[in-house]
């Protein structure tokens, strides 16, 4: 009897995590990117502006900056299969920005992000900014 009830809880964990996965991955939900290319990209810039200048002794700088990896990741897992937009050269500069921005989280994980890289970062998260608001 305790051998059918342990088999039973076991069928039943493995369906209820099954349902969960299946749920989770059929959601869509790509964080707070809303799907919308322009505003996607605006809301994504502004936000990794406001990270990238944070000063290396707030307190609240590494939440930022586990929040910025997570959206630099879902931002381009959104945009970049889609051809309509990854040939855009809004897209071209502002992946470039991310992939410099996300390589520097992942070698100086503890490091704020140098002067000259947050120079170079802000001028083309800007200019992708820009390009994208106007259609380019």
């Amino acid at each position: 009897m305790a051998a059918g009830w342990r088999q039973l809880k076991a069928a039943a964990l493995a369906f209820c995590l099954g349902l969960c996965l299946l749920l989770t991955a059929c959601s869509g939900s790509g964080g707070p990117l809303t799907g919308n290319y322009v505003d996607d990209t605006v809301a994504v810039a502004d936000s990794l502006l406001a990270t990238i200048t944070l000063p290396a002794d707030d307190p609240g700088r590494s939440e930022a900056e586990t929040q910025a990896r997570a959206l630099i990741n879902n931002y381009m897992a959104r945009y970049r299969p889609q051809p309509k937009v990854n040939g855009l050269a809004s897209f071209t500069t502002m992946q470039t920005a991310l992939n410099s921005l996300a390589g520097h989280y992942a070698n100086y994980p503890n490091r704020p992000v140098p002067d000259a890289l947050r120079d170079r970062l802000a001028k083309e998260l800007k200019k992708a900014e820009t390009g994208v608001v106007r259609g380019a």
